[in-house]
């Protein structure tokens, strides 16, 4: 089954989220568990946990369907060590909220090289990260995001996505997430089913589908190869329709968290029925 969802609310408490995403009925989603744009946040009450697995219960949902995003602010590849630092700790009780909700996966921006050091330099350091990070807690997955390359952003190609998997001592807690608009924007073609499938095709030679953890599914107001980050509604922007057709007729994406980050929330409920939609075509 394909699990197709939105990046929902957890305003007045992560135990919302749950509650927010059904009803736009959606099949997985993904959430903040703390204000991503603040260093730090109250920790999660007992009372509030217990709701959201309740709530998650409820409303039928399983961890592996919760795709939480972490903070903007952490850089695991901060060139500086005392901001790495910074970063790795604030990544930590990140992995350790999603442990306590029961959710087995957590999605992170690679991180930037700030123009400081080389790309590969700032690779090691995240790989270095990761394997701080993981080390000191248990049960949840790290999920890349690959990104458009905006700035100084790492992890717009595949090889870097690659460069970390490889350098993370535990392979069974490394995943991807593939942004459609962030794909796009890096310069792989999405725009027809063969450019889909030569992309898919680079995916899967490069990284393997098997370390596939989640998708966003975003338009992309820039074009091809922009380097820019700016999402669209489904079938608005650069991208059309095809690449939304491709991937909800192929198997390769059944069974995971695949949400919308697209830019207006009161047609998410839409846009989910469009995706499935496709599948009855």
């Amino acid at each position: 089954m394909k699990r197709v969802g939105a990046h929902v609310s957890a305003a007045g408490g992560v135990e919302n989220a749950p509650l927010n995403a059904k009803a736009i009925q959606a099949k997985a989603f993904a959430l903040f568990t703390k204000n991503q744009r603040q260093w730090h946040a109250k920790p999660l009450t007992a009372a509030s946990v217990s709701a959201f697995k309740e709530r998650m219960a409820e409303c039928g949902y399983l961890p592996q369907q919760v795709l939480p995003h972490d903070s903007y602010l952490i850089n695991l590849g901060h060139p500086e060590e005392e901001k790495r630092e910074k970063s790795r700790l604030a990544f930590l009780d990140e992995m350790e909220r999603c442990q306590q909700l029961g959710l087995t996966l957590l999605n992170f921006h690679p991180g930037s090289h700030l123009n400081q050091i080389t790309e590969e330099a700032s690779l090691d350091l995240i790989v270095h990260s990761l394997n701080w990070v993981l080390e000191r807690c248990e049960g949840v997955t790290a999920v890349i995001e690959n990104t458009s390359g905006q700035g100084s952003n790492l992890g717009y190609r595949f090889e870097h996505l690659r460069h970390i998997i490889d350098g993370v001592t535990d392979k069974s807690r490394i995943g991807v997430c593939l942004d459609t608009c962030h794909t796009f924007t890096a310069g792989y073609d999405l725009r027809d089913q063969a450019c889909c499938s030569e992309t898919f095709a680079e995916f899967e030679k490069v990284v393997g589908f098997s370390y596939l953890k989640g998708m966003h599914l975003n338009d992309s107001k820039p074009g091809l190869g922009s380097r820019v980050d700016r999402h669209h509604s489904i079938g608005r922007g650069e991208l059309g329709l095809e690449v939304f057709r491709y991937i909800m007729g192929d198997p390769r994406f059944e069974e995971i968290p695949m949400v919308l980050e697209t830019i207006d929330d009161t047609i998410w409920e839409e846009e989910i029925a469009l995706l499935y939609s496709f599948i009855q075509e």
